[in-house]
């Protein structure tokens, strides 16, 4: 098997870490702001889709890349709403460490499912221990949690997190069917048209269903969040993920994308005082063993 270059494998890595802080940066917003998922969404991808738009001219393009297809721009700036939007909207309602580990645990299940059904692409049998590993590791976290830190309405936090899965997984599998007809276009670009897709997507939606304006009391702290989750898990990680992509296979990148739960307990700890129980600290084991495994799979072909 032909090893999958180390680069690529770092951009997931780094994408999926600062995905996990977004979870908490929301968890936050929602205690303090008085916005709820869908607004909170809708700035962030409008914060994002801005500073890609100023860093555009600095991206260095080959010469006579084709442009990628603009409905699948469009289909994937509406995966993107979909898929942020749900993970928020599980965080709040099932609370950071379920709706992270559901969402995370359900992705690779949908993924690998999609990758066999549309490229037809073998898991083997050193992909499946892995995949096995890390939904065993995931099924820890969202168990082992403490009963205190979930939210209010767990069981609709769970059907969000299960959308929020399958929006991920459709997105990996379209950017990957697009690679392979040699339409992707460049990353910067997908990941730009899709934060401004999502956007008015999202704007059309939040704006006759909650306040887009944060609390008087909290604005300093809700901007800083919002223009946190803007740039750094959103435009930052999202043209990592994007270029990622075009060279790692798509199961490959549902397993090195859980290393976003262990961010996002890490801070749910530190931020928002949940407890990392025995049954979480042994999820959390579990799942970078996973993580490990697939590398040497990868490095040694």
């Amino acid at each position: 098997m032909r090893a999958a270059p180390v680069r690529p494998l770092l951009y997931i890595s780094l994408s999926a870490a600062s995905w996990g802080s977004a979870g908490a940066a929301a968890a936050l917003l929602h205690r303090t702001s008085g916005l709820g998922p869908v607004a909170v969404s809708c700035w962030r991808f409008a914060v994002g889709a801005a500073l890609l738009l100023a860093g555009r001219a600095f991206i260095r393009r080959a010469v006579g890349e084709q442009r990628a297809r603009p409905l699948a721009l469009v289909a994937t700036g509406i995966l993107m709403a979909v898929f942020q939007t749900c993970y928020l909207a599980a965080v709040t309602l099932a609370g950071l460490a379920v709706g992270t580990a559901v969402a995370l645990g359900a992705g690779p299940v949908f993924t690998a499912l999609g990758a066999r059904l549309v490229f037809g692409e073998r898991v083997g049998h050193r992909g499946a221990l892995t995949l096995l590993l890390a939904v065993l590791g995931l099924t820890l976290l969202a168990f082992g949690a403490d009963d205190g830190s979930g939210g209010s309405a767990p069981a609709w936090g769970f059907v969000c997190a299960l959308g929020s899965a399958a929006g991920s997984a459709a997105i990996n599998l379209l950017t990957q069917a697009e690679a392979r007809c040699g339409r992707s276009g460049h990353p910067y670009d997908r990941a730009l048209a899709g934060f401004a897709v999502g956007a008015v997507c999202l704007l059309l939606v939040a704006a006759p269903t909650g306040p887009l304006l944060p609390v008087q009391t909290e604005l300093a702290g809700s901007v800083a969040l919002l223009g946190y989750l803007g740039a750094i898990p959103t435009a930052l990680a999202y043209a990592l993920f994007f270029s990622a992509l075009r060279a790692v296979r798509a199961t490959t990148v549902s397993v090195v994308m859980m290393l976003e739960p262990v961010a996002a307990f890490a801070l749910g700890i530190t931020l928002l005082g949940e407890r990392l129980t025995l049954g979480a600290a042994t999820g959390t084991a579990v799942l970078l063993c996973a993580v490990l495994l697939l590398t040497k799979e990868k490095t040694n072909g």
